[in-house]
């Protein structure tokens, strides 16, 4: 079983992280109107999913609102979600108080199926890991980072490397 740390203690995911190269697990994650979007919505475009424990918090906040502003230097052909457990609701009205338009918001919070199909779904605490994962324009995942320490940012720079690699 695969552990990440949260301010230094232990915490176990649950599922199985996938492996790059291979197709994405497929999702189906609820918007902030509620409707249901899945992987391939996104066929065609090269997909950056920020998973975060939750949009509420400061690290979670400014990872997201840094995504926002880093993709006006991406082609049109990527698009941005970050997922959390949050509810939709709590979701747009963060979207709305940050005024981030640029990163859709979408919930995994019916089953956290998609945080067991990605293997980042923390028992402990019923949220999501902290992490990365770009999927090409095929549905194939090309490159994922798990953040060990829950509190810490992202390697932005390794993102963007990966995402310029697939334009």
């Amino acid at each position: 079983m695969q552990t990440v740390t949260f301010q230094g203690n232990i915490m176990h995911l649950e599922g199985k992280f996938p492996l790059t190269d291979q197709p994405a697990p497929a999702f189906a994650l609820t918007a902030n109107d509620m409707s249901q979007r899945e992987l391939q919505a996104y066929a065609g475009k090269i997909l950056i999913l920020v998973c975060v424990p939750s949009l509420d918090t400061p690290v979670c906040d400014m990872e997201v609102r840094r995504f926002n502003t880093l993709a006006q230097g991406l082609s049109q052909d990527v698009a941005i979600a970050a997922v959390s457990r949050d509810l939709p609701f709590a979701q747009a009205r963060w979207c709305g108080a940050s005024g981030t338009k640029a990163v859709e918001s979408l919930s995994d919070y019916r089953q956290g199926s998609f945080g067991k199909a990605y293997g980042i779904y923390i028992q402990e605490l019923d949220l999501l890991a902290r992490a990365i994962f770009v999927v090409d324009r095929k549905g194939i995942l090309k490159y994922s980072q798990l953040v060990p320490e829950v509190a810490n940012e992202p390697d932005y720079d390794a993102v963007l490397n990966a995402v310029k690699a697939l334009v």
